[in-house]
């Protein structure tokens, strides 16, 4: 048996005129993409979790409305309505149209209301404006200490209202009260800072002014610190004295801070209720009654709701009028 001769395998030649085989795969860059095939839907877990954020933010969104309309926009809706009823909720409530409207204006103490909120109004004003502005000019001023001096000036702001009036209390006190004392040794009679019909309502704006000057202070600071130094230099260069300065640049530079300022304080101080409920009560003679003052006798002094609710739609129609000022002023600077 003979064994057949080992040859080289090789591949069969091609024939005349045919395609050459290809030849093998080698590895490397891969060639030009053919077309794009399209994306596959996205998965229903990404679609699940994309309906879950969104749930938990619209349930987040829902629960601050709905804790601004319980709080703020059902006791207006309620108060409207009591106002146009009889309500001393001993008995069922009785549709009386406007008669409680009627009877509110006849009332001779709720004009007194209304002229001595007016007049705390403009005295408030005149200190609670004034003040703050003449602080924040001269704390600007100042080299050192202003951060001590700054928190000195915020510090009536941060007690509890009912510490600023006991303290204030003492303060007014006919016998050994704190101004009656310095008058003694300046040699001046005494007063009765809340027993008189001349100075009570003073006395008041002074409590008030002390006690919130510190927020509009900061304010002024603020605005202060915005006013470029480049205009106080060319004012010094041009002569101009420290008055004429603070006229003719720093007001005009505060025009709107002022003014937002004004509004703000006006719509404050004719909701003033603590300071004459604590000191005085109202008096003497109805001196200090003011419009919340006269609106808690209407509810929880004579039981008249309805009565009261028609104080407060009138209050609030009058407040609504500041507020739509104060919103078109913060418009048009926008």
């Amino acid at each position: 048996m003979t064994a057949e001769p080992l040859t080289a395998h090789r591949d069969p030649a091609p024939a005349p005129g045919a395609a050459p085989a290809p030849g093998p795969v080698r590895a490397g860059r891969p060639g030009p993409a053919g077309p794009t095939a399209p994306a596959p839907a996205a998965p229903a877990g990404r679609l699940r979790r994309k309906v879950r954020d969104n749930l938990v933010a619209h349930l987040f969104l829902a629960a601050g409305i709905l804790c601004f309309a319980l709080f703020s926009w059902y006791p207006i809706v309620r108060g409207l309505l009591l106002s146009f009823q009889q309500v001393n909720f001993a008995e069922p409530a009785r549709w009386v149209g406007l008669d409680n409207f009627r009877r509110l204006f006849e009332d001779p103490l709720f004009l007194t209301a209304w002229r001595n909120t007016g007049w705390f109004t403009l005295l408030a004003l005149v200190f609670g404006f004034a003040a703050p502005f003449a602080t924040a000019v001269v704390l600007n001023e100042l080299r050192g200490g202003r951060s001590y001096l700054r928190m000195t000036v915020y510090l009536p702001v941060m007690l509890p209202p009912v510490v600023t009036m006991l303290l204030w209390r003492w303060f007014y006190d006919p016998g050994p009260g704190l101004f009656n004392r310095a008058l003694d040794v300046l040699h001046l009679p005494a007063q009765q800072w809340l027993e008189s019909q001349n100075l009570s309502m003073v006395s008041l704006v002074l409590v008030s002014t002390w006690a919130n000057m510190g927020t509009t202070t900061l304010v002024y600071l603020a605005a202060l610190g915005g006013i470029p130094g480049e205009l106080y230099e060319a004012a010094e260069l041009d002569g101009a004295s420290i008055r004429q300065r603070l006229w003719h640049v720093t007001v005009p530079q505060m025009r709107f801070i002022l003014m937002i300022t004004l509004l703000l304080q006006v719509i404050g101080t004719m909701q003033v209720f603590v300071e004459p409920f604590v000191l005085t009560g109202g008096g003497p003679n109805d001196a200090t009654v003011t419009v919340l003052l006269l609106l808690y006798r209407y509810a929880f002094v004579y039981n008249d709701f309805g009565l009261a609710s028609a104080m407060s739609t009138v209050l609030f129609v009058v407040l609504g009028l500041f507020a739509g000022i104060y919103l078109r002023l913060t418009r048009t600077k926008g």
